[in-house]
């Protein structure tokens, strides 16, 4: 629970890189996530370059952080590993929280910036990375070690909670 309640998404990083090996762990967590029919149709591009990292903070109009991290981890569905149909998306999700967790587990800060359903926002990171048709972005984190703090906010509402039936 230490990893879930203390999540948040943090948009201000410090001047500081971020190691491959722990990129190489984080990418290693989100590949345990659950998958239907264990398809697992995640692909990642790791992105480490100062001016990638500028140009998607100039083109997401949400990533403005990008420019700052020091690694932004793009997750894309690869339609051609599909077995049910549209489950691509739950797949990627599972595997993008999975990721942001083991951000925390790390000492690391992380946000979610959603790309699909967005047609232009897909089109403009599919021209930068040279996405194949069969690859759709559906989300992009960036990562590094946090320079904001963000108090605990409790999220649970027991009234929300239904019981055999609504």
């Amino acid at each position: 629970m230490k990893e879930i309640i203390n999540r948040r998404s943090i948009r201000q990083f410090k001047n500081k890189e971020v190691s491959n090996e722990v990129i190489e762990t984080l990418l290693h967590a989100a590949m345990q996530a659950p998958s239907a029919n264990n398809e697992q149709p995640w692909e990642f591009i790791v992105v480490k370059k100062r001016d990638l990292l500028e140009k998607i903070s100039e083109i997401h109009p949400f990533a403005k952080m990008t420019s700052q991290a020091s690694v932004a981890i793009i997750v894309c569905g690869d339609l051609n590993k599909e077995i049910s149909k549209g489950r691509w998306v739950q797949d990627c999700s599972a595997a993008t929280e999975n990721l942001l967790l083991e951000v925390v587990h790390q000492g690391l800060g992380a946000v979610w910036v959603g790309v699909y359903p967005r047609k232009e926002r897909e089109e403009e990171i599919r021209k930068l990375f040279n996405l194949p048709e069969n690859i759709i972005p559906l989300c992009i984190v960036p990562i590094g070690y946090p320079n904001e703090e963000k108090d605990y906010e409790n999220r649970f509402k027991k009234e929300r909670i239904h019981y055999d039936r609504w």
